[in-house]
C-alpha cells in the first residue's frame, strides 16, 4: 500500500523524517512496526525552531516539481512522523512519488 492518498486538489504523504541526517533526500518507503507504510525522507536541518519542516517542505516541492507555497504541513510539526499536503494534478504527483521511492528501493536491496 501507497504511503500517499489521492485527492482532488492533490496528494497527502505520510512521512517519517530524520533530520540533522547529513544530506536531503528521499529514502525510500518503510513499513512501521504498527504497519502503516511512509516515506523516509532526511534532511540536513535541525528540528528547532521549524527548520526541519521548511527543509522538508522544500526538499518536497523540489523532488514533486511543485513551488513551495503548495505544499503544506498536515499534522506532526514537533515529530519525525508527519502528514503533509500536496496541491497539483494527483495523478502526476503520485507516478513522481512512486518513480522516486522505486528507484531509491533498488538502490537499497
Amino acid at each position: 500500500m501507497d504511503p500517499w492518498r489521492y485527492s482532488t486538489e492533490g496528494i497527502s504523504i505520510a512521512l517519517r523524517v530524520t533530520p540533522r541526517g547529513g544530506r536531503d533526500g528521499v529514502d525510500g518507503i518503510e513499513t512501521l512496526a504498527n504497519g502503516r507504510t511512509v516515506v523516509k525522507v532526511r534532511v540536513r536541518a535541525i528540528a528547532e525552531g521549524g527548520e526541519a519542516n521548511r527543509a522538508v517542505t522544500e526538499l518536497l516541492a523540489k523532488a514533486l516539481g511543485v513551488p513551495k507555497a503548495r505544499v503544506k504541513l498536515l499534522s506532526g510539526a514537533t515529530s519525525r512522523l508527519k502528514q503533509v499536503a500536496v496541491d497539483g494534478d494527483p495523478k502526476g504527483l503520485g507516478e513522481t512519488l512512486r518513480k522516486l521511492t522505486a528507484a531509491k528501493q533498488e538502490t537499497k536491496d
